[in-house]
Formats: structure tokens, sequence, C-alpha cells
């Protein structure tokens, strides 16, 4: 969803795995081994974000809320949703303008855009390290339970950017009900068991803009 916006992505055949393991940046293990490998590593995707701005893709579903009710289940870590005026908004993996204690990782603090980087020493209200509020791999996600109703009540699902192959968000297709529509937008071929989604191959700028006038079918 974001690529278009600069954003690195992890998966795409120069994506961020490919320069970091997974195992020294994303897992609790490589933060309690190499926490300013860990907390440099995001402090620059950080900066990065900043000078992100929302591409067309972001504006396309933030303006479908003048025709529908829409719910934005994300997998991504910016918040270029809620800057393309999208307002409500579930982030399954954390949010990168967040911090957290590593003793509590269900509460979160904001981090200033002027003061961008978590340091080693930075502690927070308990008096624990600060780490990123991101989910990594090993973790509970908790916000799949909140997002679960909103599929299963949804009259229509749209799939943006993603291979479909992380859980538990790809599991999330097992709750929209039968005969609901659903579109899932990529440039890439996805590989799915489900044989009821109609695929628009586009980036998301293009993709969210064809889905916009098919979408109007249903008003």
């Amino acid at each position: 969803m974001s690529a278009e916006s600069g954003i690195s992505t992890f998966r795409d055949s120069n994506g961020l795995w490919n320069n970091y393991p997974v195992e020294q940046v994303a897992t609790p293990e490589g933060f309690e081994a190499n926490p300013q490998l860990v907390l440099d590593f995001y402090n620059h995707r950080r900066r990065e974000l900043l000078k992100a701005e929302p591409n067309d893709g972001h504006k396309g579903i933030a303006a479908l809320e003048k025709l529908f009710e829409v719910h934005i289940i994300t997998q991504n870590v910016d918040n270029l949703h809620e800057k393309a005026g999208s307002t409500h908004v579930i982030h399954l993996h954390g949010e990168l303008m967040k911090s957290c204690s590593v003793k509590n990782k269900n509460k979160s603090f904001d981090i200033p855009p002027e003061q961008p980087d978590i340091n080693l020493g930075d502690k927070a209200p308990d008096g624990s390290q600060l780490r990123p509020f991101i989910v990594w791999f090993g973790e509970a996600v908790p916000k799949i339970e909140e997002a679960i109703p909103y599929v299963e009540s949804s009259n229509i699902f749209v799939v943006v950017g993603t291979s479909l192959n992380v859980y538990p968000a790809a599991g999330l297709l097992h709750y929209i009900k039968k005969g609901k529509p659903i579109f899932l937008i990529d440039p890439n071929e996805v590989n799915t068991y489900r044989h009821d989604i109609e695929f628009i191959k586009k980036g998301a700028s293009e993709g969210v803009k064809i889905l916009t006038e098919r979408l109007k079918n249903f008003l």
C-alpha cells in the first residue's frame, strides 16, 4: 500500500528482509541480543516515514468514506492512511510513530516528529527501556480480535498489496460472509485458495482508482 510513497517493503526483491535478517531486527530475541541495532533500524524507518506522503491509493481509500462506511485493517506500521484522511484504522502490527515499555507492550506513547529517535536509556513511565510499538515475530497480535467483527459484518471486502501469506492477518479471509464481493489489488500474482476474488492487477494508486469505479455499482 505504501510502496508508491517511498516506504521500503519487506518482502519484495529489494525488500528490507534482504538487507536485515528478520531474527536480528524484528524479534524479541534480536532486541535482547542487540538493542542498539534494533533501535537504529526503527529510527531509520521512522525518519524515512517522516519524509513520506500519502499516495493516490491512500487518498482514494480515504475518499471512499464519502460513499461508504470504511474500516481499514492494515499490516503496515506507517501512519499514511491517517495522513490521507482515513478515520478508522486498525494497525495489526503496531505503529512506527509510537513507543512502548519493554515491560508493557499494551500501553503506547506517541513519538514526537521533532524527536523521532528512541535511544538506549530512554525510559517509559514504569522505569523500563522504551522500545518500538511494533508487533515482532513471535509476539501476539492483540488487534486481530478487534478486526474480526468488522470483517464478519462487511458487505464488501478489499485487499490491497499483500501476499496473503502472513498470519494471522491472512486468516481474516475466513471471516468474510459467503457471497460478499472480494476485491484484491496487487501488481503481482497472488496465490490464494479463494476462487471468488476479483483481481485488479495494478499498483495501489491505479488499482484504487479502478476499484472506486467498480464500487459505484454497489450504491
